[in-house]
C-alpha cells in the first residue's frame, strides 16, 4: 500500500552502482589511516592551535557522512534501466523546449546526480525546481518553474524515454 511519501526511486546503471561500491569499500578501509592521523596529530599537544589536528578531524567527518550517504543510497537504489512510463519520472532522457521557441531545446538525464560521470548527458536532479516542474509531465505539457536567479522559466515537455545507461 502506498503512503504518497515514498522518493522515487534511484536507477543505477550496474556500472555506477558497481563504481559507487567501490568508492564506499575504499572510504571504509581508509577509516584506520584517518583515525592513525587523528591520534598523531592528538599527541602533537594543544589542540586549540593543532590546524593538523582539525583538518584531520574535518576530514573524517566529510568521510563519514559520505559513508552514511553510500550505503543509503545503494541500499535503495534499483539497478538496470528504468520502466517504461507514460509520464516523466526519475530515470528517464527528457528534452524539453523553453519558453515558446521549439529552436531552444536541451536533452538531459533526469536522475541521481551519483550517475553524472557514467553519461555525456547533462543530469538534472527530481527534486532541482526543473526536475519537480516536469516530474510527472507528459509530452507536450507546458510547465513553470522559478530558477534560483527567481526568474519564471516556461518548459514545454518534447519527448522522455528510459535512460539506457
Amino acid at each position: 500500500m502506498s503512503t504518497g511519501n515514498e522518493a522515487p526511486a534511484t536507477w543505477l546503471s550496474q556500472d555506477a552502482f558497481d563504481r559507487l561500491q567501490g568508492e564506499l569499500d575504499e572510504l571504509i578501509a581508509n577509516r584506520p589511516v584517518i583515525a592513525a592521523e587523528i591520534n598523531a596529530r592528538r599527541e602533537e599537544g594543544d589542540l586549540r592551535e593543532n590546524g593538523g589536528y582539525h583538518a584531520a578531524r574535518e576530514e573524517q567527518g566529510k568521510a563519514e557522512g559520505r559513508i552514511l550517504y553510500l550505503k543509503e543510497l545503494l541500499r535503495t537504489a534499483k539497478v538496470g534501466a528504468a520502466p517504461a512510463a507514460d509520464v516523466v519520472s526519475p530515470g528517464m532522457v527528457v528534452t524539453i523546449f523553453f519558453d515558446d521557441d521549439k529552436d531552444d531545446t536541451e536533452t538531459f538525464l533526469l536522475g541521481s546526480r551519483e550517475i553524472a560521470s557514467t553519461t555525456e548527458l547533462t543530469v538534472y536532479s527530481p527534486e532541482s525546481a526543473l526536475g519537480q516542474a516536469i516530474l510527472g509531465g507528459r509530452a507536450g505539457q507546458t510547465c513553470t518553474y522559478t530558477a534560483p536567479s527567481g526568474a519564471d522559466i516556461k518548459v514545454t515537455v518534447v519527448s522522455f524515454s528510459p535512460f539506457s545507461g
